[in-house]
């Protein structure tokens, strides 16, 4: 398949976000400031979706959770669970590898205040449609929040009542993909302690077991 179809770097699609980053661009010329891309290899064994890039992380790096404290969370785990090559990410030119493991977003681009509205994530879930398309048969899709859950729910073409998010929850298709959902590794979910990390490396655990066979 056509990256084309998976990711446009030069998308405009949404009105709305393309002129708040045009703005975003103007206040913060050094920043990255456009459609982030997928991170990691072509054919994961786990593929982590989140929301959205967060204004001074994935829009300044160009790299998905990395450069702010969502990040922080998961690039720790991902190296404890064998998925990363380091446990923290500053940077795209950091040096830091993903290990058949892919993380990508159900929103490309930044919204403003975090939100997107439905019709950018619709709009938007055209790339991931293709992206989970290209996923072999097997694969773990890691959901981090209900949005990020209901976005994959809706490229697979699937009834949201079907498939209710839950932390921990798996979903398991007639495909052959399996989704497992956890809270979203946020600064307000772990502040909160909505979000722990050991709720979090359980998500982990499960996620390593289910592709080990276990």
């Amino acid at each position: 398949m056509s990256d084309s179809l998976v990711f446009d770097p030069d998308c405009r699609a949404c009105p709305r976000l393309a002129t708040f980053l045009d703005q975003v661009k103007a206040d913060y010329p050094d920043y990255y400031a456009r459609p982030v891309p997928s991170f990691g290899v072509a054919d994961p064994s786990l593929l982590v979706v989140g929301l959205a890039p967060g204004m001074h992380g994935a829009n300044a790096t160009g790299r998905p959770f990395t450069g702010d404290r969502a990040g922080v969370l998961l690039y720790e785990a991902l190296y404890e669970y064998g998925f990363s090559t380091a446990p923290e990410s500053i940077s795209r030119d950091d040096g830091l590898e993903l290990i058949n493991c892919r993380i990508t977003n159900a929103v490309k681009c930044l919204p403003p205040q975090n939100k997107p509205v439905g019709a950018e994530i619709n709009t938007c879930n055209t790339y991931l449609t293709n992206e989970l398309h290209d996923l072999s048969e097997g694969t773990v899709v890691l959901a981090l929040g209900s949005i990020a859950h209901n976005a994959v729910i809706k490229a697979l073409g699937l009834r949201q009542k079907a498939y209710p998010f839950g932390h921990n929850q798996l979903h398991e298709f007639d495909n052959g993909l399996r989704l497992l959902d956890s809270y979203h590794c946020s600064r307000y979910n772990t502040q909160t302690r909505r979000l722990t990390t050991e709720m979090f490396q359980a998500v982990f655990v499960r996620a390593r077991d289910l592709i080990e066979g276990c």
